[in-house]
């Protein structure tokens, strides 16, 4: 669970990184929205690792802000870049 955590948390600046280096609007959409993925995917990890009672409530409801977060960021590059793209 460790590694797939790590490999889900790691995706997502990578995918970000990855889209950004194509430097075209639907390139980076792309992989912003895989990107979005990974981060739901990490959260789920994070649910399993609760569940199975590695981490305590507080300990997940930090994570789940700091994805909510992450999540509106992501949304918001997301929305600006298909507004370049129709433009």
């Amino acid at each position: 669970m460790t590694d797939q955590l790590i490999r889900s948390g790691r995706s997502i600046n990578t995918q970000i990184a990855e889209g950004h280096g194509r430097r075209t609007f639907p390139d980076r959409i792309r992989f912003c929205t895989i990107a979005r993925g990974s981060l739901s995917e990490t959260l789920n990890h994070l649910i399993d690792a609760f569940d199975c009672k590695y981490i305590n409530t507080e300990q997940v409801q930090y994570f789940r802000n700091k994805i909510t977060e992450v999540e509106k960021l992501l949304n918001g590059y997301i929305s600006w870049l298909e507004k370049q793209n129709n433009s």
